[in-house]
């Protein structure tokens, strides 16, 4: 069983990444192998539409970075996304590699179906159910499962290690991590 966690933040070490770091940390503790990337230090071109995907060649742009990460969207069991609100909305960042990577698979195989996906958003003050619920569309429309935790995925927190003083939202990320683990367990 393999979980990957993507911060979609350009700040690096900042709240997002807490958040999905956090819920990494619970699935290792239940022996899931995970694996944590930031968008912050790997960037994603965002998609140009050329539609070359659906032709069975892949992703044609030149992006060293996706190309990084695509497989490891293939290999893994479970994956957690996370974003900070930007104006309402998922991060230019995340959106990019969430259009990228759906394009790629919906047209390859459709590799993400039926694997376990999770949102986890983190706002200064408000926008985090809309974020929130941006990323989970994704997951839907890759047919993918989306589990559920006690609370929406949501911390607040401005600056830099805030949301880890956010105490309800950690008691959040951790029972999402319990589910996730009770899930791969039973695939």
């Amino acid at each position: 069983m393999k979980a990957l966690g993507v911060s979609g933040s350009p700040r690096r070490a900042g709240n997002t990444d807490i958040a999905v770091q956090r819920v990494l940390a619970g699935l290792a503790r239940s022996g899931v192998e995970t694996e944590f990337v930031s968008l912050a230090e790997f960037p994603v071109k965002p998609c140009a539409a050329c539609y070359e995907c659906a032709k069975g060649r892949g992703c044609v742009i030149p992006d060293p970075n996706f190309d990084l990460l695509l497989p490891k969207f293939a290999r893994s069991d479970a994956i957690i996304l996370g974003s900070p609100v930007w104006f309402g909305s998922a991060t230019p960042q995340l959106m990019a590699l969430i259009g990228r990577v759906g394009s790629v698979a919906r047209r390859g195989g459709n590799f993400l179906r039926r694997k376990i996906g999770a949102s986890v958003a983190v706002a200064r003050r408000a926008g985090q159910n809309f974020t929130f619920a941006q990323i989970n569309m994704f997951f839907l429309a890759s047919e993918m499962i989306v589990p559920g935790s006690s609370y929406w995925n949501v911390l607040t927190g401005k600056e830099k290690g805030e949301a880890g003083r956010d105490a309800e939202g950690i008691q959040t990320l951790d029972t999402l991590a319990e589910n996730i683990a009770w899930l791969l367990k039973k695939f």
